[in-house]
């Protein structure tokens, strides 16, 4: 049954599929259903790296994020941790 909140069910199914998050999934889906698929994929973001990042602001990325047990994670959990959510 197809949800209200996306656009495109069957690119949120593939990307579910993949093991990205409903988050995640449901963003890209939505916004390709709105702009095309090629155009969200040469949007690119203008922040550096995460890995160019330092802790700190790793740190309070993950929090705006909501990422748990932040805390306890070294720099290169905190970059894989935010790359995957």
């Amino acid at each position: 049954m197809p949800r209200a909140q996306i656009k495109d069910e069957k690119k949120y199914q593939k990307l579910r599929d993949k093991g990205e998050s409903k988050e995640k999934a449901a963003r890209i889906a939505n916004a390709s259903a709105g702009q095309g698929g090629r155009k969200v994929g040469r949007k690119g973001g203008k922040n550096p790296s995460y890995d160019d990042w330092t802790k700190d602001d790793l740190m309070k990325r993950a929090r705006e994020i909501g990422i748990e047990g932040r805390s306890s994670m070294n720099k290169s959990q905190l970059v894989k941790a935010l790359r995957d959510h």
